[in-house]
């Protein structure tokens, strides 16, 4: 079976890794020749949007995914007439712009706080009179890690906020006073089988994931039953198949839905040595049609990102139950150029470990 996979990046590389024990061969299409999975599989190296490439790509795979969403939707539907495509491409027409997304919730019953769209100065003005001071501007389309986004507290905030995010569609939202971050990852086969890891929390540093503990600490059954009622309702939705991930914001118990990613997620990584069966590998059996994977976790876990240096090798697998992925990307700062993740049977010893770890990261990291 050979599988095709739109992006390189880091994401594509662990689903290749975790399909060759399956006896599955991969062909990734990206522009970059340097990109994360190089070495690793065949690429055909060309944009998205190349029609030349992609059909180089097509041929011959048996089905397509993705490891991003923002794979422009039309190449999607390129292939869609050559070769089966998961996740459907509604979930990525729903993933790629804020507004379609906060929009679909809000028609499935997903509590998510107040938004609008923007189009000019006007319109931002006029919005923040209906939403109230704080609040976010945000680009409806391309933003992540903590991009394309600006935090409004008052009326002094707007032109600066407009001078630098407009001149593109926007969307404003209500500031969300939350207690913290979580993430739910789902994943749904052909059959619709759906199975769901346990809730994770996340802490996030400049706009970008830094560390998750999973399953996140004074986790409830019913906060876990609540945020996968929501994402459920989203999965059928889009007859969806394949791994989801959905971002909470917890406040006061109860949950509010931030986003969503049609693909595996990085608040997933710990799943690899920290669950039954890692998010990479229930992609591939959801989009395969193949039974899903034991989705419960093996003991705590915490997952920490490694971002714009990478420590010396020796101090962190130096460490017990430690365990060390890096990407083949080139350092610079802010860049995601690996992640380790640590395996205990209690929060306590999870906890002692991370101040362990945090000795050999850059002050601060998270």
């Amino acid at each position: 079976m050979n599988i095709g996979i739109l992006g390189g990046g880091q994401l594509g590389r662990m689903i290749a890794l975790a399909g060759y024990p399956l006896g599955l061969r991969f062909r990734f299409l990206d522009p970059d020749p340097n990109a994360p999975m190089k070495r690793l599989a065949e690429q055909v190296i060309g944009g998205y949007s190349d029609v030349e490439a992609l059909r180089k790509f097509a041929d011959g795979v048996d089905l397509v995914t993705w490891e991003f969403e923002n794979v422009p939707l039309e190449t999607v539907h390129f292939l869609e007439q050559r070769v089966a495509v998961y996740p459907p491409a509604a979930a990525l027409e729903a993933g790629q712009d804020r507004l379609i997304e906060k929009t679909f919730f809000k028609t499935q019953g997903v509590p998510t706080t107040a938004f609008l769209p923007v189009e000019s100065l006007f319109d931002l003005e006029d919005a923040l009179l209906r939403i109230g001071f704080p609040a976010v501007l945000k680009t409806r389309r391309m933003g992540y890690d903590g991009k394309g986004q600006a935090v409004l507290r008052e009326k002094a905030d707007i032109r600066l906020a407009w001078e630098s995010l407009g001149g593109f569609p926007l969307l404003l939202e209500a500031f969300v006073p939350f207690q913290r971050e979580l993430s739910l990852i789902a994943v749904r086969g052909r059959d619709g089988e759906t199975a769901f890891y346990p809730l994770v929390e996340n802490h996030h540093r400049d706009g970008v994931l830094r560390l998750t503990l999973a399953p996140a600490p004074r986790l409830s059954e019913e906060l876990q039953v609540e945020a996968e009622a929501h994402i459920s309702r989203v999965l059928e939705a889009l007859d969806y198949v394949g791994v989801l991930a959905m971002e909470f914001f917890e406040i006061n118990g109860k949950l509010m839905a931030n986003e969503m990613a049609p693909r595996v997620h990085n608040s997933g990584h710990w799943t690899i040595e920290c669950a039954e069966t890692s998010q990479f590998e229930n992609h591939l059996r959801a989009i395969l049609g193949l039974p899903l994977g034991d989705t419960e976790a093996v003991g705590c876990a915490a997952m920490v990102n490694v971002i714009g240096e990478v420590p010396h090798l020796a101090d962190v697998l130096g460490m017990p139950d430690t365990h060390l992925h890096l990407y083949g990307k080139s350092a610079r700062p802010g860049r995601k150029l690996g992640h380790i993740t640590l395996r205990t049977d209690s929060e306590v010893v999870r906890d002692t470990m991370l101040l362990g770890l945090a000795g050999f990261l850059p002050e601060g990291h998270w």
